[in-house]
């Protein structure tokens, strides 16, 4: 059909998928040539969006108002995981340095953590900010297994965690130590919940290949005792994003793929590559990026994502 990128497409396995798209829609590829694309993240006043190309060391940028692409940064540090602060800040996840940094307004390159009770951290993978300022990450340790896109390295700590990093005093915690490989995370609207996936399988023989769902404490510093929240039925969940009603709209071996609030699998954007992470963003929040392997797509809904 004119104007359908072969391979792409949407697939409504519930009734209730076909809510969330709009009939005329198409995906759109915005681009290609990268290696693996990763960690897109939205700047609303500039509207732009920043991602990663890890293997080739660079931060790549989409301009909105008339659709070039440009280089961000380059060295990047292999840069994963990307968002924004609420500040409108770039803070980012490198693997060469193995830190997580933010850049502040006039460019300068802050680092939050690299550091844990004296030991490296493995390599930052992906990173949401909570709305009382602390940066929540996670630590596999992919970046430092090969040289593709990081640095081979023996891991200080031993093993891969979650972090939390806190404002006031400029430190980090472990607040999850019970992952094989954490990689994507993000907040329910409330933040009462967060939501953590765990890749394990990737390199584990009959390894984990969810999302788990983990209350905070009250004071919303600590996770609690989690469960599954829900499975993947076609390689792995990596990055994801929530829209407003609640659902999850996650990276996938096939395309995209999207749970309702109880976790079940309703629907699937399909995408002729592996897709490393999404976000929202559009002055509506109802674009949905998707940042595949070797290209950036994105496709209107008709939902909006959390601001």
């Amino acid at each position: 059909m004119f104007g359908v990128i072969e391979g792409t497409g949407f697939e409504a396995i519930e009734p209730e998928f076909n809510e969330c798209f709009i009939g005329h829609a198409r995906v759109e590829r915005l681009w290609t040539g990268a290696r693996w694309s990763e960690g897109p993240a939205w700047f609303p006043a500039g509207r732009y969006l920043v991602w990663s190309d890890i293997p080739n060391n660079r931060l790549m940028r989409w301009d909105e108002t008339d659709g070039s692409v440009s280089e961000f940064r380059r060295p990047s540090n292999n840069t994963n995981g990307n968002t924004v602060d609420g500040q409108g800040r770039l803070v980012s996840c490198e693997h060469l340095t193995r830190r997580v940094t933010r850049t502040d307004f006039d460019g300068t390159v802050t680092v939050i953590a690299d550091a844990v009770d004296g030991l490296r951290l493995n390599s930052p993978n992906d990173v949401v900010v909570k709305s009382d300022g602390s940066i929540w990450f996670t630590d596999p340790s992919y970046g430092i297994m090969m040289d593709y896109e990081g640095e081979r390295a023996e891991s200080e700590i031993g093993a891969c965690h979650v972090y939390r990093w806190d404002p006031e005093t400029k430190s980090i915690k472990a607040v999850a130590t019970d992952f094989v490989k954490p990689n994507g995370l993000a907040f329910s609207a409330d933040e009462k919940f967060l939501f953590v996936s765990d890749t394990g399988g990737t390199h584990e023989v009959d390894g984990p290949a969810h999302i788990r769902k983990i209350p905070l404490t009250e004071d919303g510093k600590q996770l609690t005792k989690g469960a599954v929240f829900a499975d993947c039925s076609n390689g792995f969940f990596d990055g994801f994003r929530l829209d407003r009603a609640g659902r999850i709209w996650s990276s996938a071996a096939d395309g995209v793929h999207c749970l309702n609030a109880s976790g079940d699998l309703i629907g699937k954007v399909h995408i002729p590559e592996i897709v490393g992470n999404v976000c929202f963003g559009g002055s509506k929040l109802n674009r949905l990026f998707i940042a595949a392997t070797s290209s950036l797509y994105s496709v209107y809904l008709n939902v909006n994502g959390l601001r």
